[in-house]
């Protein structure tokens, strides 16, 4: 008897790329909704590929016929190229919608922690409106809400260390006392294929270290051998500070609506840690490799 198929939007992005390999690995069959096919690392990835194509409404429901559980990672980190997080939220009913005329038996829709429908940030009420759009479905659902996700295919932290390879100083903004919560993307992975199980769930998926951002950066400079002073800035100085590299590098750096979220402490949970792996020690077997290269999310994404 074949196994079961499961679909998952962006097997070859960040967080998919996790589910997808966990589901590959547990004997599932894998089905991939991607504007991204020859992303690299697609190509290691024994998957069904088809587009995700929102305005093509009957492709879509066919991409979807015969899938169990559908993953859906699809959301946007910034607007760019005229998408709006208001297009992610209405593109993310267009999917579920076709997954509910497909047949597909559940959705695992991957949120954010800590979103909220009146968040004067717009990618927490956006990621706050896509769990009421999976909700009010008709289909059974699971949300996962996952804080700061470290792993293979890292932007953040790799980007991190990047800059502390290549500069003399590291800025932070403001005291640098806020804190986060890193969770393994493999945690993330594991939770949400667990939640896949359970009915009408919404949780949390945390690491087990809660640290201040400035504490984070010292992790990473220690792990790869490159410390330097920390300078704390005014907030509006970082972002302009991004805005300059960013050109330099062709990027986002950073956006005023993830500072914001950052320094709020949206990216720390208020449930019990689910996940297990310590960032610590992914740092220290990542060492050698991490920040060697810059991780766009332009060229991941847009390009």
């Amino acid at each position: 008897m074949a196994a079961e198929i499961d679909a998952v939007t962006g097997a070859f992005s960040y967080t998919g790329g996790f589910i997808a390999r966990r589901l590959l690995s547990a004997g599932r069959r894998v089905r991939t909704l991607t504007n991204h096919p020859q992303r690299p690392g697609a190509e290691g990835m024994d998957v069904e590929v088809h587009p995700l194509r929102f305005a093509d409404r009957e492709a879509l429901v066919e991409s979807l016929r015969g899938v169990d559980v559908l993953y859906n990672t699809y959301w946007i980190r910034f607007p760019h190229s005229g998408q709006t997080f208001g297009d992610a939220v209405a593109n993310t009913r267009t999917l579920v919608g076709a997954a509910a005329e497909a047949g597909v038996r559940k959705v695992v829709h991957i949120s954010v922690s800590n979103p909220s429908l009146d968040s004067p940030l717009d990618y927490y009420a956006g990621k706050a409106r896509t769990e009421v759009v999976v909700q009010e479905s008709g289909l059974p659902w699971a949300i996962v809400r996952p804080t700061l996700v470290f792993g293979q295919g890292d932007v953040l932290i790799n980007n991190i260390a990047w800059l502390l390879r290549r500069m003399p100083f590291f800025l932070v903004p403001g005291h640098g006392a806020y804190r986060v919560q890193p969770v393994s993307g493999d945690d993330v992975a594991d939770i949400a294929i667990w939640a896949a199980e359970q009915d009408g769930i919404t949780v949390d998926a945390a690491g087990p270290d809660i640290m201040s951002y400035a504490e984070l950066v010292d992790a990473v400079a220690i792990a790869i051998h490159h410390t330097r002073p920390i300078v704390f800035t005014p907030p509006g100085l970082t972002l302009f500070a991004g805005r300059v590299l960013g050109r330099y590098v062709k990027d986002v750096i950073l956006t005023r609506q993830e500072l914001e979220g950052l320094m709020d402490e949206l990216l720390v949970s208020r449930e019990l840690p689910r996940g297990k792996v310590r960032l610590d020690n992914w740092l220290l077997r990542s060492a050698d490799t991490l920040g060697i290269r810059y991780a766009s999310e332009l060229d991941r994404h847009f390009r």
